[in-house]
């Protein structure tokens, strides 16, 4: 798979650059509505994707080699569905041909999250969406 075509499975829901919180007893991942900063909760992208290390060193940068280990990706993710051998979802744009048909389904956070400024408790901030 090329690079380009790598991106491409990105649908662009945003949930990946949510504040995630992992239960130290069970490993249970629970989301947020919290966005990383570099979001643009209007069209669920990185704002500054190409140098979100630069600001963001914690961010990870999903590859074909590490994504099968990251289990907080949402259960939806295509890269994560590829991983698994899994189909995409019948709303994902490279099903649809349509790249605001995850919008349209539902599963983007926009309109959904807030920006992590000021955000004191993550825990007040649990979420759970259709998957």
């Amino acid at each position: 798979m090329t690079p380009v075509e790598w991106e491409s499975l990105c649908d662009g829901c945003g949930r990946c650059c949510l504040e995630k919180l992992e239960d130290i007893d069970t490993g249970e991942i629970s989301y947020t509505n919290v966005a990383c900063g570099l979001l643009d909760m209007e069209t669920c992208r990185c704002a500054h994707y190409f140098e979100r290390k630069r600001f963001m060193p914690d961010c990870v940068a999903l590859t074909p080699k590490n994504v099968a280990e990251l289990r907080w990706m949402p259960s939806t993710c295509a890269y994560r569905l590829l991983a698994e051998g899994r189909p995409l979802p019948d709303w994902h744009p490279l099903v649809t041909g349509d790249a605001n048909s995850v919008k349209a389904a539902g599963m983007s956070v926009e309109g959904r999250c807030i920006s992590a400024i000021d955000i004191e408790d993550l825990e007040d901030h649990i979420v759970e969406w259709p998957e």
